[in-house]
């Protein structure tokens, strides 16, 4: 790049500049033909699950050995420090292969950087907003998108000295990583909240130790005492004396959403909710929050808790009562909304299914204890998604400002330090 090209962009005079392709010594894409699966073996990764900056493990698939070695050309096993980009569907998903043993099927990308470039750094720079617009603006596809990776390669690119790529990864890393700690504790206390649920009224652990005259584990005297020593006959077999067999429908009402069109939103700080979650933004809420978000139509049986004031539209429910609404959360996680669908063609949840689904309900005590107990990991679980939040838009602002030379590092450096001092 000139001097005066960098002058005129304020880029400084060290950052080079040319196609995607210079600054890689392979660009290709994964296997076409089925593999089989295993319990064990190397990893199968696909687009579903290159996610958030990362492979996610947890949704993907094994192959055999045998087929990994035999079936698989070099384009298809991805080395430690490539590049995956996702072509097929969810187009420009990003991440840095961490591990050996990992092969990828046709729609994903491999991108392999030569010593120009770190894999990091072109990680994010192919994940900020600029790249993603361009790869976005060369995809086809109305129903799938679709990328090909002789666009991507031609793609120009601007990339800085080594030292500089570097230290902008570190940065945006540590970020990013801060999130997905965040993210990660938050998981560890749903698991919780669910697992006290399970433990409190589905397996009824405290009253089977008090029948055989022991002490129920992980609670106090106080808390204890609330539960009964002893079972009764019921229609539901044997469920713990002096509790109620009720049915959905008395403890909560599944309130339909409103119709929202994208076009008739108008940009505010209120999230708008269908079945796959948050779409979008509106200024005014439907809900003052909190509630219970439940997929309708779509993605049937989908859950979501939201603190804050939201806009449900049609395809969804939310939930309206005067029990705990942990309590209302976690019996829902247990009834395997996701597998009533009834509507035929288009997925569909009938509330009215639901609502005719038993519950043996334990006595209000106990079920205020169980709100004391799980609203505190809520209210923290809120906190921590706030942090995240601030530290999403901390990134998402600095990214593209570093990646095409605006920002210099001292000043991004600052600016975080800055920001993190705050919102903790």
């Amino acid at each position: 790049m000139s001097s005066k090209t960098a002058e005129l962009r304020n880029i400084p005079a060290s950052w080079q500049s040319g196609e995607l392709r210079s600054f890689l010594d392979l660009i290709t894409y994964g296997f076409t033909n089925p593999m089989p699966d295993a319990e064990v073996g190397p990893w199968k990764i696909t687009a579903k699950d290159v996610i958030d900056g990362r492979i996610n493990y947890a949704t993907a698939r094994k192959t055999t050995a045998e087929a990994f070695i035999e079936k698989l050309t070099d384009k298809s096993r991805p080395k430690v420090g490539d590049v995956l980009l996702t072509k097929d569907g969810s187009i420009g998903r990003v991440a840095v292969v961490d591990c050996d043993g990992v092969c990828i099927n046709q729609s994903v990308a491999l991108l392999r950087p030569n010593r120009r470039i770190n894999s990091h750094f072109l990680k994010y720079l192919l994940l900020s907003p600029h790249y993603q617009r361009v790869m976005e603006g060369d995809s086809d596809g109305s129903t799938i998108k679709h990328i090909y990776i002789t666009r991507v390669d031609k793609m120009q690119v601007l990339v800085p000295p080594l030292l500089e790529q570097e230290s902008i990864f570190q940065l945006v890393g540590s970020i990013d990583d801060r999130i997905t700690l965040l993210r990660e504790t938050n998981s560890t206390l749903e698991a919780i909240a669910q697992t006290l649920f399970r433990s409190w009224f589905v397996d009824f652990d405290p009253v089977h130790a008090k029948a055989v005259g022991l002490e129920p584990e992980g609670m106090d005297a106080a808390t204890a005492a609330l539960f009964p020593s002893s079972f009764e006959e019921s229609e539901q077999g044997l469920v713990p004396a002096g509790w109620e067999l009720q049915k959905v429908q008395d403890l909560m009402e599944l309130s339909y959403g409103k119709a929202l069109k994208a076009t008739d939103r108008i940009d505010g700080p209120v999230p708008v909710y269908g079945s796959g979650g948050v779409t979008g933004s509106h200024n005014k809420s439907l809900v003052n929050g909190p509630s219970v978000i439940v997929g309708r139509k779509g993605t049937v049986g989908s859950l979501y808790w939201e603190d804050r004031p939201f806009f449900p539209i049609d395809t969804v429910f939310y939930v309206r009562t005067d029990k705990p609404l942990t309590y209302c959360y976690c019996l829902l996680k247990t009834l395997g909304l996701e597998s009533m669908n009834t509507d035929g063609a288009v997925p569909g949840l009938n509330r009215n299914n639901v609502y005719r689904l038993p519950v043996v309900v334990a006595t209000k005590s106990i079920l205020e204890s169980f709100d004391k107990i799980v609203f505190s990991l809520r209210k923290k679980m809120f906190s921590n998604n706030q942090l995240a939040q601030t530290l999403t838009q901390l990134r998402d602002t600095l990214l593209p400002r570093l990646i095409s030379g605006q920002l210099r590092l001292p000043e991004a450096t600052a600016a975080t330090e800055k920001i993190l001092s705050e919102a903790i």
